[in-house]
């Protein structure tokens, strides 16, 4: 293992306290994990070309075609097999009402 010493504002220092002591781990195990995941996912966040999005939206649309031929049988049916996941403690209430309006405007358009 290698070592690391790290200045901190005190306000990000306690945060991070605050939040390893929500996960039950110690600041050293949060920070790597918070590292990790950092690490990991900008491994995947790539541009998406403009010809796949054209491609995604009429796909998504053509499933909502579909969708909307499915009976309420088979809509509660899949609807009852769904994986249900908390939301990340970052996103508070507002943050996904917020993010939910910002849905419903789009769709509108």
């Amino acid at each position: 293992m290698s070592q690391l010493t790290l200045r901190l504002p005190e306000t990000l220092h306690q945060r991070l306290i605050k939040l390893a002591e929500i996960e039950g781990v110690s600041l050293n195990q949060y920070i790597v994990y918070a590292l990790t995941r950092q690490a990991v996912s900008t491994e995947f966040i790539q541009a998406t070309p403009e010809k796949e999005i054209i491609e995604q939206k009429q796909n998504f649309k053509t499933l909502l075609q579909l969708l909307g031929k499915a009976s309420e049988s088979q809509m509660k049916s899949v609807l009852a097999e769904r994986e249900v996941v908390q939301p990340e403690a970052e996103l508070s209430p507002e943050i996904i009402a917020s993010l939910q309006q910002r849905i419903d405007n789009s769709t509108r358009v």
